[in-house]
């Protein structure tokens, strides 16, 4: 016996079967999934019921979009969070900008259909040769429209247009370690510490605190942010090569016009894409990048 289906509740804390769902009135429950089928993650919505005996149950989940997902080994895609329609790419001087990363997570933005931007972090340690040196490197990026935030996770400087461009959405910070992803956190969410706690208490991940993905409101709750351990070794999943061509925007408008309809733009004679890279009107950078990243997603096991 159940009682009366409640509203929607958004999930919040999802550790394996450990699950916090925070309800459209701001309590947090834990919940347990119907089922080991019901795969849920951080930023689903679902509906849920309340048993007799006072267990909180998820019964389904609510029609999802912008499901963020990596490349795993033994799984094939690992699911690591939903409905996220921002994804923040945090940059910084140290360590260096690994322009391939940055690629393979855009191509993933582009495939889910998430917004992207670019956060260049510790923006206060550059001096003004390193910062022009910075910006002839991403040039390609902003000229593709990309926008470009500078910020200070340890000043708060470019804070403030970043939770802007969060305004009413759900956004994920992703990057390599040691670029300031956590600092920037706690920069846009000013009481991070202590709502971190009561979350972990609420869902009692005890020792399993830095592992679990964390849905957390910006103030006023204007918008939200999932820090989410998954997407520290980051790799892209198998996509069809179609998908995965179609995720560099300077591609788009040559797509379709090859020669051959199964051009890949590796070898094959009468390329518009080749051409483009040839003239300058395609960057090199990129397009090298391409190449390497398109055996790697097409040779992936996609189970």
């Amino acid at each position: 016996m159940t009682n009366t289906p409640n509203s929607p509740a958004t999930v919040v804390i999802s550790y394996g079967r450990q699950i916090l769902i925070e309800t459209a009135e701001g309590d947090l429950l834990r919940a347990l999934a119907r089922g080991r089928k019901l795969q849920v993650v951080c930023g689903d919505r679902v509906n849920w019921q309340t048993q007799k005996d006072g267990t909180h149950v998820i019964e389904s989940i609510e029609p999802r979009h912008g499901l963020l997902m990596r490349h795993d080994v033994r799984l094939g895609k690992r699911l690591l969070a939903a409905n996220v329609d921002r994804l923040l790419v945090v940059l910084a001087a140290e360590p260096a900008p690994d322009l391939s990363l940055l690629d393979c997570y855009l191509v993933a933005a582009e495939s889910l259909g998430i917004e992207a931007a670019l956060v260049f972090n510790k923006v206060d340690l550059l001096d003004g040769q390193t910062r022009t040196r910075i910006e002839a490197n991403l040039k390609p990026y902003t000229e593709l429209n990309y926008p470009l935030y500078w910020t200070s996770a340890s000043s708060k400087a470019g804070i403030a247009p970043i939770n802007a461009a969060l305004g009413g959405h759900c956004g994920v910070l992703v990057g390599q370690s040691g670029v300031g992803k956590s600092s920037l956190i706690n920069a846009l969410v000013p009481d991070h510490a202590p709502r971190t706690q009561t979350l972990s208490v609420a869902a009692g991940t005890g020792r399993h605190t830095t592992t679990a993905t964390r849905l957390y409101h910006l103030p006023d709750h204007s918008g939200q942010v999932i820090d989410s351990p998954g997407v520290r070794d980051f790799r892209i999943w198998a996509m069809p090569a179609q998908e995965f061509m179609h995720g560099f925007r300077e591609f788009r408008e040559y797509l379709g016009l090859c020669k051959f309809n199964n051009c890949l733009h590796i070898s094959e004679p009468e390329c518009p894409i080749r051409d483009a890279v040839a003239d300058g009107r395609i960057d090199q950078r990129r397009y090298d990048s391409y190449c390497r990243l398109l055996e790697q997603v097409t040779q992936a096991p996609s189970h």
